[in-house]
């Protein structure tokens, strides 16, 4: 999600062609940048640092990333596009069909399950959504698309699932997921606390359960490997080249 007026807020998935040298050396940066931004946030984190830890010169990241901010983004924009491939394939693919809502949900649930191995980038975007709510910081605008754009989606796949399972209009899909939202924002922050303490997934399958949106085989057909980013490694899930 790019902070420029009018743009989707995923780009499109690069095609083919193997990676160039200079790609490579910007997945690398972006790396770096994930884990230095995920262990001590966006503002006390240099260029320098982040070339120092990529294994490159400052004068060798400016090539590739003329500023922090644009970094920040493209950091943020790498990991959201791993997610959207499965859950928001029309956005990437205009005119794509949507998976079935029971399917978006699977996949739903299989990203929180994989947060629980990818700690760093869990960190990562805790702490920078906290520090984006000023209006000055380079990733305000970002965020707040990005709420605007799944509470969107969500409520299309709350509503879906509520026909699903004759439930009708009887709660609100739009507060759901809300609800929804604040319920998984909240336990990740509670997991990177006490880990041991807040099963993430089960909760918010226990959630969905009391609303009586959770079918019965929503754990029915997501095999090793299959989902929206189910990388297990902070590095690998930083990196789009390889969400």
């Amino acid at each position: 999600m790019s902070t420029g007026t009018g743009r989707a807020p995923y780009g499109p998935p690069a095609e083919g062609a193997r990676p160039s040298k200079g790609e490579r050396t910007r997945a690398r940066i972006l790396d770096a940048a994930a884990a230095l931004f995920s262990r001590s946030g966006f503002n006390a984190v240099s260029l320098r640092d982040i070339a120092a830890h990529a294994g490159l010169t400052h004068a060798g990241l400016l090539h590739h990333f003329p500023g922090k901010d644009r970094l920040l983004l493209e950091v943020l924009e790498r990991r959201d596009l791993i997610d959207a491939r499965e859950l928001f394939p029309g956005l990437l693919r205009p005119g794509s069909p949507a998976p079935e809502p029971a399917r978006r949900l699977r996949l739903l649930l299989e990203l929180v399950a994989r947060n629980s191995r990818t700690p760093g980038l869990v960190a990562l975007y805790a702490k920078v959504s906290a520090e984006a709510t000023d209006p000055d910081h380079p990733a305000h605008a970002y965020f707040a698309r990005r709420y605007r754009y799944l509470r969107t989606e969500l409520t299309g796949i709350v509503a879906d699932l509520q026909r699903a399972a004759g439930e009708g209009d009887a709660v609100d899909p739009g507060v759901v997921a809300g609800q929804l939202l604040a319920l998984m924002d909240g336990l990740q922050t509670q997991w990177l606390l006490e880990p041991e303490a807040v099963p993430m997934e089960a909760l918010v399958r226990d959630f969905l359960d009391r609303l009586g949106l959770l079918p019965a085989d929503a754990t029915d057909g997501l095999e090793a490997g299959d989902g929206a980013g189910t990388e297990t490694g902070d590095g690998a899930e930083a990196g789009g080249v390889s969400r």
